[in-house]
């Protein structure tokens, strides 16, 4: 067993979020920790981690077990390089020996600047160079907090299958319905203090669910109807003096004192919106740079009553841009936005509100609205407030005092306040729990308006999105119809152009040229790694001598000289060694 944690028990302040619940891992587990926002997933890791002493009980490992973590909002050093800081608790010996895998890993992940300072990253950046750092640690035990947040399809594609292969043990907290369905054979639900274990994938793990909710409901009616007769019984006037009538007493008290099965709540959405009238938004050869880089090109669009657009594409190629070109909160350097008089845009951005997190959550939605008007009736703020799952006693609470997940709710309950009747949702997935994310889905499909959405949510663009609007990078927004999967379907079929049958009457075409290796490609392919070993030896080496040449100065100049030479080798061979295996992978991907 890779670890255990057996009688764990946390309260926060006025909050139970463990009570004397037991998790055990084994190698081979990959487990899915859900649950909704505010339950303690994220204090659950930080116990298993280490990070945090519970208020009582265990968490016990072997010594020998590795354990890597990747922290919700990890902590960093603002002045290291992004190489530094992937390497920041590791020895220079391992630093040397793993150093261009970092930088291939790094590569994927999108970041190409090794030396750019961390404190000049974004957020999103940070989050995947803290996942780096994490994956690069030869752990037994990986423990991820929504390791997927800020990565766009591809990178969750590759993290999905780094993470399938991975042998050791997996704990993670994520919403990526696809991403359990895919990585986790193991579903942990945390919900009312108390943590349910399924051993399944997501699909399985639904199945499962409703069946242990079944069981549970056909046991509560059984005990009512005991309850029932026995309570008519005990009307009539039973006879207590007898042994039997004494134990049939106590029965019934033992089921009157058990409770009811209770069911997680769950956000309660009600389509809240303003009158929309014919003139919408309309975009007319809009562009947009950003210095050298074009982000927007030529783009005209005039968006329909009843559209459901999701807008995809590599981060940084100009997505969160063309949602902010549309609501008008950045100027097009050539073209047009018109917005119709009647147009209110809600726009839930990627960053959020800027959230005092010393004012109340009851403060901070009545300076809003003090109430809504929706389909299904008007309702006060504190009652749309109790319906986005903020009871009275968060109500009084801080914002700051709010969970990551509970801060978005908040924010996007903030946004369907104020009654749009256009909705620009910048990442609404993010941080969101998987039972609030359905309920948004339906919500959506309800909305009157039109609906733009930048998402990685392959799931929810699926359930959401009739069109896909596909950000290129170098200012060409492409439009498809359909959803997530007819959009990736139709990209692969793109990647793959189509034999051409050559008529009779016309010359042959050439074929297309297939990827291959050369021959002298294939053979530094094939010794590649054995090279990069042997320079990281003699780098070593070099660097050993150079503290063994005492006061040896003019031996020490050769060594810092002959160190600088094998560095310099040493970092052209690792740029080869990215490139010729990402050239690997293209060819793989042909056959």
């Amino acid at each position: 067993m890779l670890l255990s944690a057996e009688h764990l028990s946390i309260n926060f302040g006025s909050r139970q979020l463990l009570e004397d619940v037991n998790f055990y891992l084994n190698e081979g587990d990959k487990v899915g920790v859900i649950g909704i926002n505010g339950t303690g997933k994220s204090t659950f890791l930080k116990v298993l981690s280490g990070m945090l002493e519970p208020d009582s009980g265990t968490v016990s490992r072997d010594p020998n077990v590795q354990v890597s973590v990747l922290a919700q909002n990890p902590v960093m050093d603002e002045e290291a390089t992004v190489l530094e800081q992937v390497f920041r608790h590791y020895p220079a010996e391992f630093r040397a020996l793993n150093e261009y895998e970092a930088k291939a890993m790094l590569t994927r992940l999108g970041i190409t600047d090794f030396s750019q300072k961390v404190g000049t990253l974004s957020g999103g950046q940070r989050k995947r160079v803290a996942l780096a750092a994490a994956l690069i640690h030869p752990a037994d035990v990986l423990i991820l907090d929504e390791p997927t947040n800020h990565l766009d399809s591809e990178m969750v594609a590759w993290l999905e299958d780094w993470l399938r292969r991975f042998k050791g043990g997996l704990v993670m907290v994520t919403h990526d319905r696809y991403f359990l369905e895919r990585v986790v054979n193991h579903i942990t639900e945390l919900s009312r203090s108390k943590l349910y274990h399924y051993e399944a994938n997501y699909s399985k793990y639904l199945e499962l669910k409703e069946q242990r909710a079944e069981m549970a409901e056909a046991s509560e009616r059984k005990r009512q109807s005991i309850l029932r007769v026995e309570r008519e019984w005990i009307m009539r006037g039973c006879k207590a003096r007898t042994t039997k009538s004494k134990e049939r007493i106590q029965r019934y008290e033992e089921l009157l004192g058990r409770e009811a099965p209770q069911t997680d709540e769950s956000v309660q959405l009600a389509a809240a919106s303003s009158r929309l009238g014919k003139k919408t938004i309309s975009l007319d050869h809009v562009c947009k740079r950003y210095g050298e880089k074009t982000i927007v090109q030529d783009f005209s669009y005039t968006l329909l009553r009843n559209d459901r657009i999701g807008i995809v594409g590599h981060n940084g190629a100009g997505k969160s841009t063309l949602l902010r070109l549309i609501a008008g909160e950045l100027a097009p350097d050539s073209g047009t936005v018109e917005i119709g008089a009647t147009v209110k845009i809600g726009h839930f951005s990627q960053e959020g509100r800027e959230l005092d997190l010393s004012q109340r959550v009851y403060d901070f939605i009545h300076d809003i609205a003090d109430e809504v008007r929706t389909d299904a009736g008007t309702f006060t703020a504190n009652q749309m407030m109790e319906r986005f799952l903020f009871p009275g006693d968060l109500q009084s609470v801080p914002i700051g005092r709010l969970s990551g997940g509970e801060r978005r709710r908040l924010y996007l309950l903030s946004v369907l306040m104020e009654a749009p009747n256009v909705l620009l949702l910048d990442e609404p997935t993010n941080d969101l729990d998987i039972t609030t994310l359905s309920i948004l889905e339906d919500y959506l499909q309800s909305f009157p308006g039109p609906i733009l959405t930048v998402s990685h949510d392959r799931f929810f663009l699926d359930r959401m999105a009739e069109s896909i609007f596909e950000a290129r990078g170098d200012g060409e927004i492409r439009r498809y119809t359909g959803n997530w999967s007819d959009w990736a379907a139709k990209r692969r079929e793109e990647a793959v152009p189509e034999r051409a049958e050559r008529p009779k009457s016309t010359a042959e075409r050439p074929r297309e040229r297939k990827l291959k290796f050369s021959y002298k490609e294939q053979l530094e392919f094939e010794t590649i790694d054995d090279t990069l070993a042997e320079l990281e030896a003699q780098l070593a080496a070099c660097t050993a001598a150079q503290e063994a040449c005492g006061s040896d100065y003019v031996k020490l100049q050769e060594l810092q000289a002959q160190q600088a030479e094998l560095e310099a080798r040493l970092e052209e061979k690792t740029e080869r060694w990215v490139y010729l295996n990402e050239l690997k992978e293209k060819i793989d991907a042909q056959n």
